[in-house]
């Protein structure tokens, strides 16, 4: 089981599964949501995820249609991110969220021709130039 909060600790969740699929995202957006150079995230099954506390702290904007990045009213941390037409019934958590020692590990770079100019990427994990393609 994974917990997690926002800085204020005022939303606080549970995972009680596996975080898959992890990413490193360099598109503009995430980097602007982030303030950073990239955004560290995984995917989460929604029905195995659950607020303890603050459901009702978050507020949400939508950017681009359909997708939507949940935050904390309170601070501004960034929690989480929504899209059913993408990836229905799939949370795709910040990991910078999660307060329990994380086993799953970084995959991948998305959007890595997209990365801040100022920016390296140092690491062997293979580059996407947009979303991770899966093999079949």
């Amino acid at each position: 089981m994974y917990k997690g909060s926002c800085l204020c600790g005022t939303v606080q969740f549970e995972l009680h599964g596996g975080i898959s699929d992890i990413v490193y995202c360099h598109c503009s957006l995430c980097r602007k949501a982030q303030g950073s150079a990239y955004a560290t995230n995984g995917f989460a099954e929604q029905a195995e995820f659950r607020f303890i506390s603050g459901e009702d702290n978050l507020t949400a904007y939508e950017s681009p249609p359909g997708n939507f990045k949940h935050f904390c009213k309170t601070c501004g941390s960034p929690m989480m991110g929504k899209n059913d037409n993408m990836y229905p019934g799939r949370l795709r958590l910040r990991l910078g969220t999660i307060e329990s020692e994380i086993s799953e590990r970084p995959v991948a770079h998305i959007f890595a021709t997209s990365k801040a100019e100022w920016d390296e990427i140092c690491d062997g994990l293979p580059q996407y130039e947009s979303y991770m393609q899966k093999s079949d």
